[in-house]
């Protein structure tokens, strides 16, 4: 029997307690949350905002009284002040907690950007569920939306007001919004939002938000940007990424990696006995390149709890988590968005550091076949190294999901450091309602192979 103590209740911290009671029904699981909320979905907040979903408490995937029905105890608005590993120690509201295992799921904290006033009324961040029913009530009082960053959020975001009537303003400081994407993609992107929604979206890019105006009452009226352009809204949200959480971490002696999250082995260990890491405060690792690298996922962070719980139960069974590859999707009102792996610019700038030459190729195609009243374009880009034939990514953007069956048939072909005539050889299916007799994927892959020959 082993006393296991796992501090937060996001995605990571949830799995990583109920895998650890499960595993051996004997051991003493607690989880610390520092606010009042438990294994909930973040991801489904702009869906909530938006109307698609009519409840709040549908995000919520478990409860306190779940937890405590299958033996965890659950300790909300506990906050971690001290880790002292030497004693096998956490000191939390003031209390010394013993433990034999410890787990950090310690999340991850919202980019607050240095912005005059920036803590003024109406301008909210997209972080607890709480904010999302703040964001949905402003919302359904307001005619006009500012929105401070652009990626999959802010896409995520826009959809939502623009279904409730606003007009959305985005402020990107990138010359792109999606800056995940290449650049040829993130116009794709930014051409079918504003070709969708042209009436209701501005886009400016390139541009910093560097003051915020306020009335009397401290509420939120303009924000003027570093170009000096006053952009009046109703209200405003920040989307502007986030970072790991890792301050009490660092103070206790756990190696901060290359990424600025707490470095872990593929056991979910850091360098420090009895203390493992997962979720949004620790770093991953890419599958292609094995570098260091940071996302945050509930994906991710549901498989790195479970890892780190299998390691911390111990016995003679062990799990390993041996890396990611980025995999990413979206949708804005009919049109699919995702990627998977290397970027085409992203292998650029690694090319001499791992020995590659990346090409791609770019095809534009009917996702089905093209006498079928429904079919749609769809614009797949792969990459692959062309010295040896392997791939190294896609991306792609569509009508309706028939980009998430491509993506995530080039997902598992990375995932075996598998080849562009890997792919070539799959027997993938076909009927004229979900594709062309030769699937956009083979097109861009045949593409490629010949770029290789020449």
């Amino acid at each position: 029997m082993k006393k296991i103590i796992v501090i937060g209740g996001g995605a990571a911290g949830a799995k990583a307690a109920s895998k650890a009671k499960r595993l051996n029904s004997n051991n003493y699981v607690e989880m610390y949350i520092e606010d009042d909320e438990i294994a909930y979905s973040l991801c489904g907040l702009p869906y909530y905002i938006g109307g698609c979903v009519n409840d709040i408490n549908k995000l919520r995937v478990r409860s306190a009284k779940d937890f405590l029905n299958n033996g965890i105890e659950v300790f909300f608005n506990s906050k971690l002040q001290k880790i002292f590993p030497d004693k096998k120690c956490v000191l939390i509201d003031n209390n010394h907690i013993f433990y034999d295992e410890l787990i950090l799921a310690l999340g991850a904290h919202v980019n607050i950007p240095k912005i005059e006033n920036i803590n003024a009324n109406n301008i909210f961040t997209l972080h607890k569920l709480i904010s999302g029913v703040e964001i949905r009530n402003k919302m359904l009082n307001s005619k006009k939306a500012l929105i401070v960053g652009g990626g999959y959020i802010a896409i995520e975001l826009c959809e939502a007001f623009i279904n409730n009537g606003l007009e959305v303003v985005i402020i990107e400081k990138n010359e792109h919004i999606a800056n995940d994407f290449d650049e040829d993609f993130s116009k794709l992107i930014q051409e079918m939002m504003v070709s969708k929604c042209s009436s209701n979206i501005n886009l400016i890019l390139s541009s910093e938000v560097v003051k915020i105006k306020t009335d009397e009452n401290n509420n939120f009226i303009s924000a003027i940007t570093d170009k000096n352009e006053e952009i009046e809204a109703d209200f405003c949200v920040l989307s502007t990424g986030a970072s790991p959480n890792i301050d009490i971490a660092k103070d206790a002696g756990i190696t901060i990696g290359r990424t600025g999250a707490i470095q872990v082995d593929n056991r979910m260990r850091t360098n420090i006995e009895n203390i493992f890491a997962c979720g949004d405060c620790c770093e991953k690792y890419s599958a292609i390149t094995k570098e260091p690298m940071y996302i945050g996922l509930g994906t991710i962070a549901n498989k790195e709890g479970r890892v780190a719980a299998i390691n911390a139960v111990g016995g003679e069974n062990f799990e390993t988590f041996d890396g990611i590859l980025g995999s990413t999707i979206t949708r804005f009102f009919d049109y699919t968005i995702s990627k998977t792996g290397m970027s085409y610019k992203k292998a650029l700038k690694l090319k001499d550091s791992i020995n590659i030459e990346p090409i791609f190729a770019n095809i534009t195609k009917k996702d089905k076949a093209g006498y079928m009243p429904n079919a749609g374009d769809l614009t797949i880009k792969l990459i692959a190294d062309k010295r040896s034939g392997e791939l190294l990514g896609a991306q792609g953007i569509g009508l309706s999901g028939n980009i998430a069956q491509r993506i995530n048939t080039i997902t598992s072909l990375l995932e075996t450091r598998s080849s562009v005539d890997d792919l070539l050889h799959l027997d993938l299916p076909y009927a004229p309602p979900y594709s062309s007799s030769i699937d956009p994927i083979l097109t861009a892959a045949y593409k490629l192979r010949e770029m290789m020959n020449k």
